[in-house]
């Protein structure tokens, strides 16, 4: 899994307004979590969206006043118009123990059913995944080659040695679905009988 360098400063103020002041001097709140007390620091603004503006996850090495933190990003809240990131949770990577992170999926590969007409599906951009932060891909890469018309590829028919997936067995990732072109070659194919 890929890191990313972030520097914060302690807040020694919580509270609606220590946060409202810190929002208007461009710095988002956030708070680390895990193993002892929960941090309360701020980080830029500019800064901190060079990690949330991307579909990637990411291990953080968080630099709060000197001191090195290890951590994923776990839950941000966002402003319900500006779009602004309001509020930053971390967790704490602790040696030894899985955590749970969300990570991009991507496919790769002509499936047969999209050469037949029929329509590539991504059902679900990201997946839920448990594992030791070392053994987390940064993606995860489906080959869709074999799908082909009416098919699907779920959470069931994949397992990973390294890590698991976390969401419902029966969730569908990625299906080609039927599209009228396709219905109609397959019409056109079998013979009319009177």
């Amino acid at each position: 899994m890929k890191t990313f360098d972030l520097k914060g400063t302690l807040r020694k103020d919580l509270g609606k307004k220590a946060t409202k002041k810190v929002r208007n001097e461009d710095s988002i709140p956030c708070v680390l979590y895990g193993s002892g007390e929960p941090v309360h620091f701020t980080g830029n603004e500019k800064e901190y969206g060079l990690v949330i503006n991307t579909s990637s996850t990411y291990q953080i090495n968080l630099n709060i006043e000197g001191k090195i933190f290890p951590a994923i990003m776990k839950d941000i809240q966002f402003h319900p118009v500006s779009d602004r990131p309001l509020h930053i949770d971390f967790i704490r990577i602790a040696d030894g123990k899985p955590v749970i992170v969300s990570i991009p999926v991507r496919l790769e590969g002509f499936a047969k059913g999209v050469q037949q007409g029929g329509k590539l599906k991504l059902e679900m951009r990201r997946v839920k995944i448990s594992g030791l932060i070392q053994n987390l891909p940064d993606e995860l890469l489906l080959d869709v080659t074999e799908v082909e018309v009416g098919q699907s590829i779920k959470v069931r028919d994949l397992s990973y040695p390294d890590f698991n997936i976390l969401d419902p067995k029966n969730a569908v990732i990625a299906s080609v679905k039927t599209t009228r072109a396709a219905k109609g070659a397959a019409d056109a194919a079998t013979p009319e009988t009177k």
